[in-house]
């Protein structure tokens, strides 16, 4: 994948969790800027992920979960885990539900 295909895929999957966050987590501060998704949750837990160009992958670090990185499988469409193939939307959403109670269709 070149670097302007990276960057498209990766804006693109950022803006989505962004609107389905924002809209869904009422208790949530939920900001997206310069490619960089933070999810402060009101206990004051916080997301951050991001896309990392030199790698092409999305980095995510999270409270329950650590930091992980992802890269886009062109078969399933997934940005999976480089660390086991886990997929990252499921990942999110499980442990959002974990954490406010709020099961978000990601």
């Amino acid at each position: 994948m070149d670097e302007r295909a990276f960057d498209t895929l990766a804006d693109r999957t950022l803006q989505h969790l962004f609107a389905e966050i924002d809209a869904e987590l009422e208790d949530a501060d939920v900001d997206l800027r310069g490619g960089i998704l933070t999810i402060a949750l009101e206990d004051g837990r916080q997301y951050v992920i991001n896309k990392h160009a030199p790698n092409k992958q999305i980095w995510m670090s999270s409270p329950v979960s650590g930091a992980s990185h992802y890269e886009h499988d062109a078969a399933s469409g997934a940005w999976r885990s480089t660390r086991g193939g886990d997929p990252l939307l499921p990942r999110l959403q499980r442990e959002l539900a974990e954490l406010t109670g709020t099961t978000i269709a990601l």
